[in-house]
């Protein structure tokens, strides 16, 4: 599962998201293909989704908003987040957290090669 990849010597991630917008609540729904399926409660209209997304794991992983990037993937569903200050085994952690409770799925384990 290649979704969460190390960068800068472990001060940094790269998150393969698969966003899923229009959905009731914003959640983490599993893994598609290689990437982490997040369900998006905004629109995705004049970057509503994104910006979802954005703060959903910023707030998830205990970031501010501004330590949290959209690197790939502003128009599509298929994303790539970039994620500074933490490290792959605290972000993975910081998903599996926010994905616990009834409905929710346990996001898999990533490859932080």
């Amino acid at each position: 599962m290649n979704w969460l990849r190390s960068l800068d010597d472990d001060r940094a991630v790269q998150i393969k998201v698969r966003a899923q917008p229009g959905a009731k609540h914003t959640a983490i729904r599993g893994e598609h293909g290689d990437a982490l399926k997040i369900a998006v409660a905004a629109p995705p209209v004049d970057g509503k989704a994104n910006a979802a997304l954005l703060s959903f794991l910023a707030r998830a992983c205990g970031l501010p908003k501004i330590a949290v990037s959209l690197t790939r993937g502003d128009t599509g569903r298929d994303k790539l987040f970039r994620l500074e200050g933490i490290s792959p085994e605290q972000a993975r952690m910081a998903l599996l957290d926010a994905t616990s409770g009834p409905g929710k799925q346990t996001p898999p384990a990533a490859d932080n090669k």
